[in-house]
């Protein structure tokens, strides 16, 4: 479902004040009233001339003087608005008592807006919390060594119980390097910056996107790396020690971040981590949008260190299978390879979509989301690909060919529907969208029932999901753990579904039940 934009109201051309207003009238009052240009034209004052000597004869007639034709107004004779630069040019003049303050166009204070207590608890509490947040990193870990060289298979694995085994100083100097290098890149002045959702102080964060930029640059330093003989392959064979110096990073940084939610104001706390619970507030995140001056990290970590990170992994399974295979790479390693770099550079050239995602407007940066962009993604999310690097899988080329038609329908329909939806939200009549229906809400916003957002409600996930099952197919049968990844993105789609619709339901009330009439089906049409 698009996210829809406010439509523009009409003004009543009367403007006398009603005593019997509609709720809908009073709505747009109180809309209206906290709106930069009303709260300047509510402080409209005449600016001050120079003083003159006052005229001892009195008038020679009391009656009113004529008003001056149109487009003969005097300019001492016109309605004075007041603003910065004006009233600092006329308290030139005056005396400094007389002398105006600077009027500045108003706007919340953050430190007024209170972020209350948090009511409902997801993932079952703290409870659920607790179990979560010592069963992730425990699940990385064993489905990377269940799905080791030359075995992948649910049976009990051989457990070292030598400490080397899982930690490594050189491991732990690349992941940490990794991440300072991609803070690097994103702190260059290069990329536009975009302006972010409001806040409920009314402010927009802005967001510097290069993060297409960051891959660009990531590929040459890999490209470099290879041509100089790095030996790259140190990240295959230490694996399991950069997972595990992934896991204690993401410990580290989510307590910081905890720590630092707590000495911060009320108004930066996120509306859906702020229970009073240390475990629960520890794992959904404390606080809604942390930054270190204009560094932002959440909208960091969401693309950068784990998204461009899961693609240089990729990128060093394939050149180890090409120097192993005599300078052959494997089509079907190849094929996944190249299936998922599309996916990563779509998401940093399309990088300020993100901005309107669940995970910037609603959930606060803890230990959930820390973990899940730096060691979740970039060290699960390459389980076919290191699989396929491993185990020697061969695939007939009408297969391959039937693989990769599904895998451009589910990118296809992912592309197409986020853009459609991203158009929307920035520009409701824009001509190109004239052809599509929508619904109206109590709000002002307006939800699309047509197009793709007709065929089903989440559309981009129906494609997401694709694109998995894809992804998968070339490593066969042999195994579940290659299909751990459609599984388990199918069963998060799924809950975050249920979760915006949560939060749609509240907002639009009747206009969502409309809604749901019209688009019945949730992601699968038919089905769901």
């Amino acid at each position: 479902m698009a996210s829809p934009r406010k439509t523009r109201s009409s003004k009543s051309p009367s403007r006398r004040r009603s005593t019997s207003s509609s709720r809908s009238t009073r709505s747009r009052s109180r809309s209206r009233s906290r709106s930069r240009g009303r709260s300047v034209r509510s402080k409209r004052s005449i600016s001050p001339a120079k003083s003159t000597p006052a005229k001892t004869s009195p008038p020679k007639s009391t009656k009113r003087p004529a008003t001056p034709a149109a487009g003969k107004v005097k300019r001492e004779d016109r309605a004075v608005t007041p603003t910065r630069r004006s009233t600092r040019l006329v308290n030139k003049t005056l005396p400094e008592k007389e002398k105006q303050p600077v009027e500045f166009p108003m706007m919340e204070e953050p430190e007024k807006v209170r972020i209350g207590m948090t009511r409902s608890r997801e993932f079952g509490g703290a409870i659920g919390s607790f179990f979560m947040v010592l069963g992730l990193p425990a699940g990385v870990l064993g489905l990377n060594i269940l799905c080791s060289q030359n075995k992948c298979g649910v049976q009990m694995p051989k457990i070292s119980t030598n400490w080397q085994t899982y930690l490594d100083k050189e491991a732990a100097l690349i992941y940490v390097g990794w991440f300072l290098f991609q803070a690097f890149l994103y702190m260059l002045p290069i990329g536009k910056v975009v302006n972010g959702q409001p806040l409920k102080s009314g402010h927009r964060l802005q967001y510097r996107c290069n993060g297409f930029f960051a891959l660009i640059v990531s590929l040459m330093a890999f490209t470099g790396a290879v041509y100089m003989k790095y030996p790259i392959q140190v990240v295959h064979t230490k694996f399991i020690q950069l997972i595990t110096s992934g896991i204690i990073f993401s410990f580290v940084l989510s307590l910081l971040l905890y720590i630092k939610a707590r000495r911060g104001p009320n108004a930066s706390l996120a509306p859906g981590g702020n229970t009073g619970n240390f475990l629960y507030d520890f794992f959904i995140g404390h606080e809604l949008n942390p930054r270190i001056g204009s560094f932002d990290l959440k909208f960091f970590c969401e693309l950068r260190p784990g998204l461009i990170g899961w693609l240089m992994i990729n990128l060093v399974f394939l050149t180890e299978a090409y120097q192993k295979n005599n300078g052959v790479l494997p089509p079907g390693l190849t094929m996944v390879v190249v299936f998922q770099a599309l996916y990563v550079a779509d998401a940093l050239w399309f990088e300020d979509a993100i901005l309107t995602t669940m995970d910037i407007i609603h959930d606060g940066f803890g230990f959930m989301l820390v973990f899940g962009d730096l060691v979740w993604v970039p060290f699960l999310y390459c389980l076919q690909t290191k699989f396929l690097a491993e185990n020697d899988v061969h695939l007939f080329w009408y297969c391959l060919a039937a693989i990769g038609v599904l895998n451009f329908i589910g990118y296809f329909m992912f592309r197409g529907s986020n853009s459609q939806k991203n158009e929307f939200r920035k520009n409701p009549y824009n001509p190109t969208l004239s052809h599509l229906e929508t619904i109206p809400t109590t709000t002002g916003n307006r939800l699309l029932v047509s197009g793709w957002w007709g065929l089903c409600r989440k559309p981009n996930y129906l494609g997401d999901i694709i694109m998995s099952i894809a992804w998968s197919l070339p490593c066969g049968f042999s195994t579940p753990i290659v299909w751990f990844y459609p599984i388990y993105f199918t069963i998060l789609l799924i809950h975050r579904q249920r979760r915006d619709e949560e939060v749609c339901a509240k907002k639009y009330k009747a206009s969502w039940d409309r809604y749901c009439e019209r688009v019945p089906y949730r992601i699968f049409p038919k089905i769901y």
